[in-house]
């Protein structure tokens, strides 16, 4: 069916169907529990502290974000262990993690001797250590230590700083993303386990006891086979929402939750077809290559290969003379999003649906935090 459930709902909105991410958080977590490690999510991807305390009554042991804003919020919302899983600089923020650190447990992460510096600094006369966890690059080319000489010289630093408790490490395998096939993708998870632990065992070597190795994407979780030992959790994002690209590395669509409503505004040609979801409500990003590479802006929840064209700020353009028939102008479909993380970023709300039932909205608090 191409008209959506929801006709009572007004448009752009992002919707969330209950029962699909009730059934991914638990799918994860059993998964997790079948390797026995933890599940740290990233919640980066929905920004709902209301969404991240159902993963952890599932069985999650804390959470992860991008941002200190990001932290500030889930513990307001009374998430108490939250990893940030990127590189702290700026003596403003590292105060406000210190600030955090007599609430919760927070860690957070470096990957430069400049970095140790500062945070020793703005920890002096804490009556807590900073909890830190060195990030390792696994070929993304992102952040992350890359030469064995850079992360000795980290350690070297960190015996010259009191006031900081080496954690772990951890790393992201992002590339796995653009592999060619599941294969690929699972070599690339072994290989991000091994450097990652390679790491980890020099840190013991230099006296240093690593408590957590963290590693972790979507494809890497719902594709991998074997974790190795040593590796102590992963950080998974997507999952809990999942969207076209994901749904292209598993070959479904039926674990995607999340989709974005929109009204058909214009039917300018028997074919051409606009919607009133543009670029500000759904993005313009595509994926361009391997096993998550996505085809138009979105995907049309319920047809048979029908893609968004094109987006606009506030218009959607489709193409399809079938689609053009059957649809009128006033009717609701939905999209699913080529990538949900920004797209969740866009809204103050999230509605909670399912079955045709408008069950309530979610605020997204986390949106637009930031720095």
């Amino acid at each position: 069916m191409i008209k959506s459930k929801y006709q009572q709902i007004d448009t752009p909105a992002l919707l969330i169907d209950k029962d699909i991410v009730e059934n991914n958080i638990k799918f994860m977590q059993d998964k997790v529990n079948n390797w026995k490690i933890a599940l740290r999510p990233h919640t980066k991807t929905h920004k709902m502290p209301e969404l991240a305390k159902l993963q952890i009554e599932a069985g999650a042991v804390g959470i992860t974000v991008a941002k200190v804003g990001e932290a500030e919020i889930m513990c307001n919302n009374g998430i108490k262990d939250i990893f940030i899983a990127n590189e702290i600089i700026g003596e403003s923020k590292i105060q406000r993690i210190r600030e955090l650190s007599e609430k919760i447990n927070i860690s957070f992460g470096l990957d430069s001797v400049f970095a140790v510096k500062q945070i020793n600094k703005v920890f002096e006369g804490s009556s807590s250590k900073a909890n830190i966890l060195i990030e390792i690059e696994t070929g993304e080319n992102r952040s992350g230590v890359v030469e064995k000489e850079t992360f000795l010289d980290i350690l070297e630093a960190l015996k010259s700083a009191p006031n900081i408790h080496l954690k772990g490490v951890f790393s992201h395998e992002g590339h796995s993303y653009s592999q060619a096939n599941i294969e690929e993708c699972q070599r690339t998870f072994m290989e991000c386990q091994k450097r990652t632990l390679e790491f980890a065992k020099l840190a013991k070597e230099k006296g240093f006891k690593c408590e957590v190795v963290s590693i972790g994407s979507t494809p890497s979780a719902m594709h991998g086979v074997e974790i190795l030992e040593g590796i102590t959790e992963i950080r998974p994002g997507t999952y809990i929402l999942m969207d076209v690209a994901q749904g292209n590395a598993i070959n479904t669509y039926q674990k995607c939750a999340a989709s974005i409503l929109t009204t058909i505004i214009s039917k300018p040609t028997n074919e051409r077809i606009i919607g009133d979801a543009g670029a500000k409500a759904m993005t313009a990003q595509t994926r361009p290559k391997g096993i998550c590479r996505t085809e138009g802006k979105g995907y049309i929840k319920g047809s048979d290969g029908v893609y968004v064209d094109n987006v606009y700020d506030e218009h959607t353009i489709i193409y399809d003379k079938n689609l053009n028939k059957e649809l009128e102008i006033g009717d609701k479909i939905e999209i699913i999003p080529n990538h949900i993380c920004p797209v969740c970023n866009l809204y103050d709300e999230a509605y909670l649906v399912s079955n045709g039932e408008l069950i309530k909205s979610i605020p997204i608090l986390c949106r637009g935090k930031l720095q």
